[in-house]
């Protein structure tokens, strides 16, 4: 390992007692941005039901809210494309210009979401123009995040690391709640009107924001780190070549996906916004009710960042991931059982009492999951199965005689479903109609609600299940930026954490709801989906246990 003569001194200094005048201001300038980039970029989960039903109209229920969160996952999958762009562009020029250039990209392209005509003004282009915004959101988020930790991290003593970049991490919350709180707010406002124009002003809002953000990160000033590297004529010619095809880097991005980013990200999504769908989509609650009841568990769980942020500058950044990692999947699926008795009583009490299956040829039926929109679901196995998933109902798949039409079963009433490929438009409707109604009727009967009961919604213990999951998320997300900083070189710093940080977040987790909601609708099991995250954290755990080096002591002025 080769010293750096002045590189990152604030990383190597010596215990302080607080937090310095200059370095409170660096937190809070990239905090000030990561805000409002967070706000922006969660505000599409937040209203994914109501986006399904303006952009894809043209498609069944179902499948429509899968292409929504599809939709939604696509800014995700951007993020490790943007991670290296702004990486590189962050490590050869600076980090504080990168800002500056995702702060902008992110604020045209959310206010573009709020102007863009729906499916019955546009047609097909509406849903294409809306992923192409998405994909420039997740172009630009994919720069936000490894940029404001590195520069947080390259400002503070060693002995702070963990505490100082937890501003980052409570602030992305912040944007969290302020999206959660503007949404509750405009339907408070706009009453009816809000799934047919009024979704549209948090969006357009958000061009206050950009404004605010661009004047902050104007006023910044260059890392400290970085700054001593360009004046030695240290900086790295060809990051990306540093990054991926130096096999010493190669591994440390292995483990840096496996053993932290993967698990955290699982933990991060199934605690902050997986529980929005569950509870709209599957439990039929009101989508007010969610997002306050959301938006207070996340208030009180602020807090927990910076005692996190202490506990990994205490103790390390491993024991504190591994803590986390262990007890999600030893909480997650009670949790989300828990969650459906005290928000839909009713569902968890005639899904307990109530079999349901639906008898079919197992061979018509399909897997669920129809990503690109290519195949219509008409045979009767799947429209009974996508019909009871609408509902939010669990239930078993029998199979039946060869060519059988499928029979769905609730409790000792049957309901028959009906073949559709070789049924005219009208007849397709009848059917449609006819068959829906029945089901409907069974349902009632066996107590299935359409809709969870307000008055029957138990917001203090649906609080404590959600504060539970966000407590085990600060504990995996807080840790891991300082883990990440901490394993990588100055010269490739910001491109090297920015890459396997976002390649988990966008293809693991962004991917998340879409994943796990379509393994649901195949399984007939609404818990089933859960499996996807628990299985992601157990590989971290075990790669961390292994794999994964303490590196909490590490001087950010030495490079290797």
């Amino acid at each position: 390992m080769a010293a750096g003569s002045n590189t990152a001194a604030a990383g190597s200094a010596q215990p302080q007692p607080g937090i310095s005048t200059s370095t409170a201001k660096v937190i809070a300038a990239a905090s000030i941005g990561t805000i409002f980039e967070w706000y922006d970029f969660t505000l599409y989960g937040s209203l994914a039901t109501v986006i399904a039903s303006r952009f894809f109209a043209g498609v069944n229920p179902v499948t429509g809210f899968i292409f929504a969160l599809l939709t939604f996952g696509v800014g995700f999958i951007m993020r490790p494309v943007g991670a290296v762009v702004f990486g590189r562009i962050g490590d050869m020029i600076g980090r504080k210009r990168t800002f500056l250039v995702t702060i902008v990209i992110m604020g045209i392209s959310t206010v573009g979401v709020g102007c863009l005509p729906g499916y019955a003004s546009l047609g097909l282009a509406a849903p294409i123009l809306l992923i192409g915004l998405r994909m420039l959101q997740g172009l630009a988020l994919g720069g936000e995040y490894g940029g404001a930790a590195t520069y947080v991290a390259e400002h503070s003593p060693r002995n702070r690391r963990g505490l100082n970049t937890s501003w980052i991490s409570a602030t992305g919350t912040i944007g969290l709640l302020l999206s959660f709180a503007v949404v509750l707010v405009t339907r408070v406002l706009t009453g009816p009107h809000f799934d047919t124009w009024g979704w549209r002003i948090p969006f357009i809002f958000s061009v206050l924001l950009v404004a605010i953000s661009v004047r902050i990160r104007m006023r910044m000033e260059e890392s400290p780190a970085f700054q001593a590297l360009k004046n030695e004529s240290r900086l790295s010619r060809a990051p990306l070549t540093d990054t991926f095809l130096v096999w010493a880097n190669v591994k440390r991005l292995i483990v840096a996906l496996f053993a932290i980013c993967g698990g955290m990200t699982c933990v991060y999504y199934t605690a902050v916004l997986f529980p929005t769908f569950f509870l709209t989509h599957t439990l039929k609650v009101d989508p007010t009710q969610a997002n306050v009841v959301v938006t207070l568990a996340t208030f009180v769980c602020m807090p927990l960042f910076l005692l996190s942020g202490w506990l990994c500058d205490r103790f390390g950044r491993k024991p504190v991931l591994l803590a986390s990692f262990l007890l999600t999947m030893l909480t997650l699926f009670p949790i989300f059982h828990a969650m459906t008795r005290y928000a839909n009583p009713a569902l968890a009490q005639a899904q307990a009492s109530v079999p349901v299956w639906v008898e079919a040829d197992a061979r018509t039926c399909s897997f669920m999951f129809n990503p690109l929109g290519s195949r219509h679901f008409t045979n009767s196995c799947d429209i009974a199965r996508e019909a009871l998933t609408e509902a939010g109902v669990s239930y078993e798949t029998r199979d039946a005689a060869p060519g059988a039409v499928a029979t769905v079963h609730v409790g000792s009433q049957a309901v028959a479903a009906y073949d559709g490929a070789a049924l005219d438009a009208a007849v397709l409707r009848a059917k449609s109609s006819a068959f829906g109604t029945g089901l409907r009727a069974a349902l009632d009967a066996a107590g299935f609600p359409r809709t969870a009961a307000p008055a029957q919604f138990n917001t203090p213990m649906v609080c404590l299940l959600l504060v539970v999951l966000l407590a085990c998320m600060t504990l995996a997300l807080t840790p891991t930026a300082p883990a990440l900083i901490e394993m990588f070189p100055t010269r490739i710093r910001y491109t090297s954490m920015s890459f396997p940080y976002h390649f988990a977040s966008g293809w693991i987790g962004g991917l998340l709801p879409t994943i796990s909601f379509a393994l649901s609708a195949q399984q007939g099991d609404i818990y089933f989906g859960l499996w996807y995250p628990v299985a992601w954290i157990a590989v971290s755990f075990v790669v961390a246990l292994l794999f994964l080096k303490e590196t909490k002591d590490v001087d950010l002025g030495v490079d290797f």
